[in-house]
């Protein structure tokens, strides 16, 4: 499983970046999640618009 953000959601306010343990995650125009995500959720859990899911 892999975070998969949802750009029209998406806010880039950082609450994700912050909750990532795998530093998988950077913010340009919206968040945008690397290769290195382990799919553990804690950014779904810290995003407060819902715009990332995992699939």
């Amino acid at each position: 499983m892999a975070a998969i953000v949802n750009a029209e959601s998406c806010v880039a306010c950082g609450a994700c970046v912050d909750a990532c343990p795998c530093g998988a995650i950077e913010v340009q125009d919206v968040a945008v999640v690397n290769d290195t995500c382990a799919g553990c959720g804690a950014c779904v859990d810290a995003c407060p618009t819902g715009a990332i899911t995992l699939e």
